[in-house]
């Protein structure tokens, strides 16, 4: 009940000319024929009552502001149409059907408060990403904080005290702190307009607030809630170092960050900007309806004309035109739309016009990017495999678990899908060792996953463009080349550890190259050869080479079934364009469905294939879809450029007119849908309407609908389209 009545408050508040017509209906009722003045006769409206007067001062209220929204309508480059029912209404006085009159002013105001409740709910999960955008932030004046690298102390030398990250040596923050009490609050920080922050502030952000600017974790961890940036619905949790999104809402403890970037620089402000754009454009077919509207008006005044001549009688003119709404034109098309682009917004999809969204439901022809787009975003483990002869009591997790381990510290390509294959491995480990399996023998109980809960950790060393080395546990671990892995300390490869029984002389070790690289030869014989798109690290511990780890460009677990989907609703022909060489761009399609292949382009390559594709004649619309990082150009060229990131990119919206803020290539389809089916029912919607409207004059011309039935039968048709209009809000797709 609260909520009803505080939305007829709203709307009373945004439509003021509704609740006056709701209460002329009093005078209008209790005195219309009450002349206190005696008989005053007046051209066309004769001599009315009290209650009729104030009818009359409603309706030329109500014409006087309807002019002045037509005006301004014109002003801003758009038909203004609310001719009609200008005329409408007027024609009602004319005839001195005054419960007519007030039926229409009723039907008017209602209508706008109609509307106004339409485009709110259309707009609704667009309001929430903009209702959501920071607008305070906490910045630390505790002595000791600065940016990183000045010394913020009492004017001392000082670099003795300070440290990389900002931060003197002071006593800790007492437990209040910690917790965000309004003591902490009082003593640490000071509590300024988002707008006021600069980069290298020091920011606290308190349990259930909303990151106010992009910036750095300070703290150890911090669980972070992004749905409002990229729909991701399991919150997401980060750690020192990591970079903290503006519009992501904190968990239940407080994180201390350092801002990266203004206000007006951040992720969410761009993401505002994209929604702003979107809200504010009007698509092609929203203006052609209004183009429309002005033969539908003059299609009404031709029948109410002819009705009126025919019968003679001037109230059929008005009969009709009570009649006459091009609402479904002028308000359901672009309610309907603006609903559609809020369903994307709510999938975490993003549009810069909604142009945009016309569009998208006329694709025809799509290109994908290979790597980051219909693969995951780095090489991934696909086994591991053991040095045939290599006499080692580890197996797979083992390796895994210590490739992983010193992988975390490279920033190789190869080293993130290591180091997450290494995590799941220890994870399996841990399980064994739980469940009371013993997998390696007593003397080295101190391998990972006999009671360890993290492994130690040492002398980590990375060569690059070779490998990287440390120590695990006490055990010198290699990963990297083969030459690197299966090298000793002194850079040549350990003959006797490869091949049993054979001594290392010092012929091999002057050998130089060419003796390391028959070896090497014969080290991948022993393992066998790796398919086209297949690469490996190799893994040693302890001077041993035991293992490679093979990785390779894995298709997304979605990518086919996206694919198929798209081949389901019609898009006729499906692309990719990829750097990579053709034979692994080979593989990665026919996993995927994909049939058509353009491997082993370069970037202007890639621009000439879709602007080949976009100039064709007869083509339909062509789409490119990719990771929006280094795909600007050709994302460009397209029709439309579809970006995929996880919220974190913002090259992404600079160059693609479609945004996908989950990563996830499943909306891919899913756009098109919504655009499909979001048309669809604006063209229901209208026509709907329409049909209804022009059955309802006619039979008014012949006298079958009274002027006041008219009225609200005018309104009903209005309602009937426009809440047809926001079924494009429903997920039917």
């Amino acid at each position: 009940m609260r909520k009803f009545i505080y939305l007829c408050s709203h709307l009373c508040v945004q439509v003021p000319l509704l609740p006056i017509a709701v209460l002329t209906v009093i005078p209008l009722a209790v005195c219309p024929s009450w002349r206190p003045w005696g008989a005053a006769d007046i051209p066309i409206l004769g001599n009315p009552g009290v209650g009729q007067w104030i009818v009359i001062i409603v309706v030329a209220y109500t014409i006087i502001d309807t002019v002045r929204g037509m005006i301004d309508d014109l002003r801003h480059g758009r038909v203004g149409v609310d001719l009609l029912a200008v005329v409408a209404i007027a024609a009602t006085v004319a005839v001195q059907e005054y419960w007519a009159s007030w039926a229409v002013v009723l039907m008017i105001s209602s209508g706008e408060a109609i509307e106004a409740y339409a485009q709110s709910k259309a707009e609704s999960s667009l309001t929430a990403l903009m209702t959501a955008a920071p607008q305070t932030a906490h910045v630390v004046r505790r002595p000791g904080v600065g940016v990183a690298g000045v010394n913020t102390g009492d004017g001392s030398d000082g670099s003795s005290d300070d440290r990389c990250d900002g931060f003197r040596k002071v006593a800790a923050l007492p437990s209040s702190a910690a917790s965000g009490s309004s003591d902490a609050a009082t003593s640490h920080y000071d509590t300024v307009a988002v707008e006021s922050v600069t980069p290298g502030d020091v920011l606290i952000v308190l349990p259930g607030e909303t990151v106010p600017v992009d910036g750095e974790l300070l703290s150890g961890s911090a669980t972070l809630d992004l749905s409002n940036i990229n729909g991701e619905p399991v919150p997401r949790g980060v750690f020192a170092g990591a970079r903290v999104m503006s519009g992501a809402v904190n968990g239940s403890t407080t994180l201390t960050m350092r801002a990266a970037e203004a206000a007006r620089d951040s992720q969410y402000q761009r993401i505002l900007a994209l929604v702003a754009a979107a809200q504010d454009s009007r698509p092609a077919v929203v203006k052609t309806a209004d183009v429309l509207a002005v033969p539908f008006t003059v299609l009404a005044l031709a029948i109410a004309a002819v009705a009126w001549l025919v019968s003679g009688v001037p109230t059929r003119f008005a009969q009709v035109l009570v009649l006459a709404t091009p609402c479904p034109l002028l308000i359901a098309a672009p309610v309907a739309y603006v609903a559609g682009t809020g369903r994307l917004a709510k999938s975490g999809i993003l549009i810069k016009t909604q142009d945009v969204l016309e569009n998208l439901g006329r694709v025809t022809h799509v290109f994908f990017d290979k790597t980051g787009t219909l693969t995951v975003k780095q090489p991934q483990v696909t086994r591991v495999e053991m040095l045939p002869g290599a006499g080692t009591h580890l197996n797979e997790d083992h390796v895994l678990m210590m490739a992983g381990v010193v992988e975390t510290y490279s920033v190789h390509i190869l080293a993130k899908g290591i180091a997450k294959a290494g995590t799941e491995a220890l994870s399996r480990l841990h399980r064994r060792f739980e469940e009371g399996q013993r997998l390696c023998p007593q003397p080295d109980a101190d391998w990972p996953g006999h009671g360890r809960d993290y492994p130690v950790v040492k002398h980590i060393d990375e060569d690059a463009g070779k490998g990287i080395s440390g120590e695990v546990n006490g055990h010198k671990v290699r990963v990297g080349r083969l030459s690197f892995a299966a090298s000793s300390e002194d850079g040549f490869l350990p003959v006797e550890r490869i091949v049993p029984g054979r001594a290392t002389t010092d012929g091999d070790r002057q050998s130089g190259k060419q003796g390391e690289g028959r070896l090497a030869d014969e080290i991948r014989t022993r393992f066998g050869m790796l398919a086209p798109d297949e690469m490996a690290s190799y893994v040693s511990v302890d001077g041993h080479l035991i293992a490679r780890i093979v990785l390779r460009d894995v298709p997304r677990a979605n990518a086919k079934s996206a694919l198929a989907r798209l081949r389901g609703l019609g898009v006729a022909k499906l692309s990719m364009l990829t750097g990579d060489k053709r034979s692994s761009a080979a593989i990665i399609a026919s996993e995927v469905g994909i049939d058509d292949v353009h491997a082993e382009l370069f970037p202007e390559d890639k621009v000439a294939a879709v602007t080949t594709a976009t100039v064709t004649p007869s083509r339909g619309v062509t789409m490119m879809v990719g990771d929006g990082v280094n795909d600007a150009p050709v994302l460009a060229a397209a029709d439309i450029g579809m970006a995929m990131t996880d919220g974190t990119s913002t090259a992404a919206s600079e160059s693609a007119q479609v945004v996908i803020m989950n990563d996830d290539i499943a909306a891919v389809p899913r756009a098109i849908a919504i655009a499909r089916r979001t048309k669809r029912v604006m063209l229901q919607a209208v026509l709907a309407g329409l049909a209804l409207a022009l059955i309802g004059m006619v039979a008014a011309a012949f006298n079958l609908i009274p002027v006041v039935v008219g009225a609200f039968l005018q309104e009903a048709i209005d309602v009937v389209s426009i809440l047809w209009a926001l079924t494009a809000l429903l997920d039917r797709d």
